[in-house]
């Protein structure tokens, strides 16, 4: 049911003065409304960014229009606050409310986090201060909403895990409903709220109970895996797998945003899972094993979401779209249903292999006129010890067929600070990005436009490089130098990932629960939407770092002996980590051969 109240102040007193306020209102396309009075449960899920990020998630369309075809259930939306908008609902001593009814967050019987990316955590404790939630588990009552989270920063859950009751591990579909009901019924059967979290991790598989956890540390004062500190829970949380994709269904009534978003199209999953086993991918370590859509039902899924929407184009999304088995069915059955609908396919994440000499025929330029590409190294050899197994001769040939077929810009992502990397693979980062320029020139009689991006390497939990330590800063800085004064062609851009915002990556990605207290430290001094450059305040985070007294060295730059307890290690991958750990022995051994051939780098 509608606060109408609530709503007539906002729109009256706090909208006229802040910006894009159409964020702020609700009413969208497709939006779902129900009567609270005649659903059984409610629950708010919570996107940590702005609205024009968060409604780009496809994972947050799948997850409201999951738990909105059950009648019994009303889901709604809410997102981070502008800095003004926080600052005018304070001022006037208003609440944070979801989008379809205002009403504010506490009245919800849960209060779902997609956390999508690590610099979001600053905007978690927004959402749930505003929403008039106590910021950490301990201090909330039965009164309060379960506060329950997953998304690929769950992996390592220990930094976010005093303010989360229960994390979701792996795929949602499944485990979020499971989750809402047993809420419900055990909520209703009263008892404090402790022994309520209690139960819910002994009777739901996939799910982990910070609360209910121990955290260790070994002499030297490094975390190891959290131990259950109540009977009947798992040391190790396994992570919920949807078997049947192709029997999931897909959000083809999507809400179509009142402003513009980040992504303004249509989001279509074809594939979950990546046939590839590159070493430095947490992704493809965590979204094993790999699942299908039908061609049919992509189809008949891009039609409908067209008439539900009205957009014009279509982004055919997986770790590795051309790497689903059908891609040469599908994307023409695509391209004949969609075109006379003048309706264009996308195609956001290409994998450099053979397929890619000839997919340049095949894309539509229309409306796109570049083409990304992840060869994340610049040499062969390095890119075998990172396990990703393509050859430059196929991204080559394969630009060329691009630019004669329309396209004329190319961006291409790397990363520096891997294991091993040498100043060849610096150098090859430029000379690849210049030797694509050129090509462009060969076809199409002028250089072609080259975007370099650069990102620096956070070895991520779950990944075989775990245990392996993180460049520091002045590393990375000099890295960045190197590149810049390598680049002679002005149609090569270099863009290199902020230094200091990397370092804060690997605090969140790889750090322990005792982040939390530099977290909310940093917070309350007003760290706000750390992942916009604009925003972020890097010295901000290490003054409060050193303030809660956390020692950077052995949690980022020492590495990890290989039979080490690690602080994410009661959170499993299907494979096990027996798997991590041959794939990290197996790029050892290659890079040595490496250095043998080569010598070590320096920049």
């Amino acid at each position: 049911m509608l606060n109408q109240t609530l709503k007539d102040l906002i729109t009256r007193q706090v909208l006229p003065r802040v910006k894009t306020p159409g964020q702020y209102v609700g009413g969208e396309l497709n939006s779902v409304v129900k009567d609270h009075l005649q659903a059984s449960g409610r629950l708010c899920l919570a996107f940590p960014d702005t609205y024009a990020i968060g409604m780009s998630n496809h994972g947050m369309q799948v997850l409201y229009h999951a738990m909105n075809r059950r009648p019994d259930w009303a889901c709604e939306r809410v997102f981070a606050p502008w800095p003004d908008m926080e600052e005018a609902l304070r001022r006037h001593g208003l609440p944070l409310y979801s989008l379809e009814t205002f009403t504010p967050l506490d009245r919800f019987d849960l209060l779902g986090f997609t956390l999508q990316y690590d610099l979001c955590c600053a905007n978690v404790l927004t959402i749930l201060d505003l929403g008039g939630i106590p910021l950490r588990s301990v201090d909330r009552s039965v009164s309060h909403p379960l506060v329950i989270a997953g998304g690929p920063c769950a992996q390592n859950p220990e930094p976010m895990a005093p303010f989360i009751d229960l994390f979701v591990i792996g795929d949602g579909e499944e485990t979020l409903p499971r989750v809402c009901d047993a809420w419900l019924r055990l909520k209703s059967s009263g008892g404090p709220r402790a022994e309520l979290l209690a139960e819910m991790g002994r009777m739901l598989a996939h799910v982990y109970v910070p609360q209910c956890y121990q955290p260790r540390y070994d002499a030297e004062g490094r975390a190891r895996s959290p131990l259950p500190a109540v009977s009947g829970l798992p040391e190790l949380v396994r992570p919920a797998i949807v078997e049947d994709l192709d029997g999931t269904p897909l959000p083809t009534s999507p809400v179509v945003p009142n402003v513009e978003a980040v992504h303004d199209r249509i989001a279509m999953e074809i594939m979950r899972g990546c046939p590839w086993r590159c070493r430095f991918c947490q992704a493809t370590a965590i979204k094993r094993p790999l699942r299908l859509r039908r061609v049919d039902t992509l189809v008949e899924a891009a039609l409908e979401s067209y008439r539900n929407t009205g957009y014009n184009e279509i982004s055919l999304l997986s770790l590795s779209t051309s790497d689903y088995p059908y891609f040469d069915e599908l994307l023409p059955r695509m391209q004949e249903a969609l075109r006379p609908l003048d309706v264009a396919i996308s195609v956001p994440s290409l994998r450099v292999n053979e397929q890619l000499r000839t997919l340049g025929q095949s894309l539509e330029t229309q409306r796109h006129s570049g083409m990304t590409l992840a060869p994340e190294v610049a040499l062969d050899d390095m890119r075998e010890q990172i396990g990703k197994r393509i050859r430059n001769d196929d991204l080559f040939e394969g630009c060329k067929t691009a630019f004669e077929n329309g396209f004329n810009r190319v961006k291409l992502y790397f990363m520096c600070g891997l294991p091993g990397e040498r100043t060849a693979d610096l150098d090859g980062i430029v000379d690849m990005a210049e030797h694509i320029s050129r090509i462009g020139k060969q076809v199409a009689g002028k250089l072609a436009t080259v975007v370099a991006n650069v990102s620096n390497f956070v070895p991520k939990s779950h990944s075989p490089y775990q245990w392996n330590a993180m460049q520091r800063a002045d590393y990375f800085r000099e890295a960045h130098r190197h590149l810049w004064r390598r680049r002679q062609l002005r149609t090569v851009d270099i863009k290199c990932h902020d230094v200091e915002t990397s370092i804060l990556e690997g605090v969140f990605s790889r750090g322990d629960r005792r982040v939390a207290d530099a977290v909310e430290l940093a917070w309350r001094r007003g760290a706000r939407f750390d992942s916009w450059h604009d925003q972020c305040r890097p010295e901000r985070w290490h003054e409060a770092i050193r303030d809660v007294g956390l020692d950077l060295e052995p949690m980022l730059h020492r590495p990890y002996p290989l039979d080490a307890s690690l602080p994410w290690d009661h959170i499993a991958i299907r494979q096990g980590r027996n798997y991590l750990e041959r794939e990290q022995g197996k790029a050892v051994v290659q890079l040595a051969q490496l250095n043998g051939s080569y010598g070590p780098r320096s920049v």
